[in-house]
This record gives C-alpha cells, sequence and structure tokens, in this order.
C-alpha cells in the first residue's frame, strides 16, 4: 500500500490544532479579528513560527504595483494562513488564497473558518502551470 504523505503535514497538523483550541474556546459568532488575535496567543504558546498581516508586493511584467495583498498570517516562512468567519467556505475565499500563493510562489495556504459549529479548514495547494 502506497502511502502519500501530505505537504507540510508536522507544521499543518499544527496550525489547525492551535486554530481548534482556539474555537473550543471562542466558539462561532465573533468577528474575524477577535479569531486572529486569539490564533496570534495559540501561535505564540505553542511555538508555532508566524508573521501576522505581512503585505505581500504584487508584481507586473517585472514591476512592483502599488496595490498589496495583507495574509492573515505566513506561518514557518511556508504556509498562508486565511481566517474566516463565514457560514462555509466559497470559491471567492480558495480563489483568494490561490493568489496569495502565486504572489509569494508558496504552495500551501490554508483557510480556517471559524464561523460554523465546528472549525472548518481546507488546504489549497498552488499546482504548477
Amino acid at each position: 500500500m502506497l502511502v502519500m504523505e501530505l505537504l507540510y503535514e508536522k507544521e499543518t497538523y499544527a496550525i489547525i490544532g492551535a486554530a481548534m483550541e482556539v474555537h473550543k474556546e471562542l466558539g462561532y459568532g465573533f468577528l474575524e479579528a477577535v479569531y486572529q488575535e486569539a490564533l496570534e496567543i495559540e501561535f505564540q504558546q505553542r511555538g508555532i513560527p508566524y508573521k501576522r498581516e505581512q503585505p505581500l508586493t504584487l508584481y507586473y511584467k517585472g514591476k512592483p504595483l502599488n496595490k498589496f495583498y495583507v495574509p492573515d498570517f505566513i506561518c514557518h516562512d511556508k504556509i498562508i494562513i486565511e481566517l474566516k468567519a463565514v457560514d462555509k467556505i466559497k470559491s471567492e475565499h480558495e480563489g483568494q488564497v490561490v493568489n496569495y500563493l502565486t504572489a509569494t510562489k508558496l504552495k500551501l495556504g490554508l483557510i480556517l473558518n471559524f464561523g460554523k459549529s465546528s472549525l472548518e479548514h481546507k488546504r489549497i495547494i498552488k499546482q504548477k502551470k
């Protein structure tokens, strides 16, 4: 039997575990910013390396644009984390993370949705063209 390892499995497991703890403590119904602040505390307590709301420069034909993206977190310098507090993860949320991955050249993004009675999470892997 062939067992395939998930991309950044250990790191992803730790991030989702931290998010589950936040959801367990707060439940659902708060604004995204509340979960972001709580998750930052949880990352600190668990020793998960992160950068919060780091602007990502966008380029067009090699020239930097004035507009930029700001993901909620980048963990381990390789995983984009986008938080939501909505009734369900939609394709536009997935597209947002794909754009972040394209802008950073990173391979993996996680959408963490705190807007339901159970934490919802989705892995987005940037496919090569």
